[in-house]
């Protein structure tokens, strides 16, 4: 990917995308550095698994948190943001390399779970 083509990326503000078109920015990311060769199922879960822990360390003295942040700096928000989207997309990343459909998984088993979990009677 050139210089031009990854501030482009950059600087492109989505209102909503696909789970399959991240799928396909994180596929062109990786061919165009030649780190395919080392995005196996097991190495992607082990970064994956890192970033969880990066992830983890930002709540773990924190104790529980109100709902939407509102005591939180604006800059650790933007640090939380930016672990939430490295778990995110190793997830995305590693179902496209072992072929699952992630969307359509998540789909069916939100209907599972409705199925196993209904709604508590009024």
């Amino acid at each position: 990917m050139e210089e031009t083509e990854e501030i482009s990326i950059a600087e492109e503000k989505v209102e909503d995308i696909s789970l399959k078109d991240l799928a396909k920015k994180l596929e062109e990311f990786a061919k165009a550095r030649d780190w395919e060769k080392y995005h196996s199922p097991r190495n992607l879960l082990l970064a994956m698994v890192g970033e969880v822990g990066e992830l983890s360390e930002i709540f773990q003295w924190k104790g529980e948190v109100d709902k939407g942040l509102p005591n939180w700096e604006e800059s650790d928000k933007e640090h939380l943001a930016e672990e939430l989207s490295d778990v995110l997309l190793y997830l995305i990343r590693l179902s496209d390399i072992c072929g699952i459909d992630l969307g359509d998984a998540a789909t069916k088993k939100i209907v599972k779970n409705a199925i196993k979990y209904p709604p508590k009677a009024c």
